[in-house]
């Protein structure tokens, strides 16, 4: 049933997504340049631009969502997210650096090969430690080098253009997403998903401990590996398509074990959908409410709102 209602409200997000943007187009022209059956200035503005941008919006965000669902199951802390753990700087670096080098025509590979190789060194590094613990410390110090590194980038501008370009770029936006990103990023998002719900009956064991689910013939490092590849290739396949968007991970999954309960394969799964949901709604509220030639981005949206989240559930667990 909640499943049905999140996909009715994608469908709806959708299409308000579809109707939203600087040149007006009413229902029926809308729905004719989608079929390439308008204007041709209606066509391209439906077809290459408009509707890329709302699959954007549902692929990132159903990466984020379902990203952030796995790591809270596995380290069974409700302040994990992939910002916090390291997957977002790293794929961000890789953008930044592609940038910074001038290959912006390599950013999408950058990004993910950068989730990828960060992805690779928590994971070694996690090896000395197998389980939450080991992945906590592991992520937060890779993304925190990460972090650094990427500011060495801006600092190291050779231009004042160069740094507004990465600046403007780490704020998130999907105003440049397109069919070729969309081509690429589709399929890695889809493949990561598919990692994170198989972690989905291991977690539901580790919800019990290490020791019992070990004991149930749980192998920690499988369902860490598993983790550890879903959530680089979604968000490396997101930053690759918007940018640093922040938060995302951390509070759909926690509002959503609201609704479901605390079952971590179910929460993987409708996480995913609450996060594309709540992504389309962003972006469209961000293009409604952004004044003429000053974009609002999309990740000074989503960390607003869920700064706030992150600061009332850091003090609910600080004990009295």
């Amino acid at each position: 049933m909640i499943r049905a209602a999140l996909i009715c409200l994608i469908m709806i997000g959708i299409a308000a997504s579809l109707l939203v943007g600087p040149a007006p187009i009413d229902l029926s022209d809308a729905a004719a340049g989608l079929l390439g059956q308008s204007s041709e200035a209606t066509n391209a503005i439906m077809r290459e631009v408009r509707l890329p941008r709302s699959l954007g919006a549902l692929i990132v965000g159903a990466g984020l969502g379902a990203s952030g669902a796995a790591l809270q199951g596995f380290t069974r802390n409700d302040l994990a997210a992939p910002g916090l753990l390291g997957f977002s700087a790293c794929a961000a670096l890789g953008a930044v650096a592609a940038l910074y080098f001038g290959l912006g025509q390599w950013l999408m590979p950058a990004a993910i090969g950068g989730a990828l190789i960060g992805a690779s060194v928590i994971a070694v590094m996690a090896r000395r430690q197998v389980g939450a613990g080991g992945l906590i410390l592991a992520g937060i110090g890779i993304g925190a080098l990460a972090t650094a590194i990427t500011g060495l980038l801006m600092n190291l501008a050779p231009n004042p253009w160069a740094l507004s370009e990465l600046t403007y770029w780490l704020m998130g936006s999907l105003e440049n997403v397109d069919a070729g990103g969309l081509f690429i990023a589709v399929p890695l998002t889809a493949v990561g998903l598919l990692a994170l719900w198989r972690s989905g009956p291991a977690l539901r064991a580790l919800a019990l401990g290490e020791d019992t689910a070990t004991s149930l013939g749980v192998s920690l490092p499988r369902v860490q590996a598993l983790i550890v590849i879903g959530t680089a290739l979604c968000i490396g396949a997101g930053v690759a398509l918007a940018g640093a968007i922040g938060f995302v991970g951390l509070f759909i999954p926690h509002i959503m074990r609201r609704i479901v309960g605390p079952d971590p394969a179910a929460l993987i799964s409708h996480s995913a959908l609450a996060g594309g949901v709540f992504l389309l709604a962003t972006d469209t509220l961000a293009r409604l409410t952004a004044g003429p030639g000053t974009p609002l981005y999309l990740g000074i949206v989503t960390s607003l709102i869920g700064v706030p989240f992150f600061l009332y559930l850091a003090l609910r667990r600080t004990p009295s």
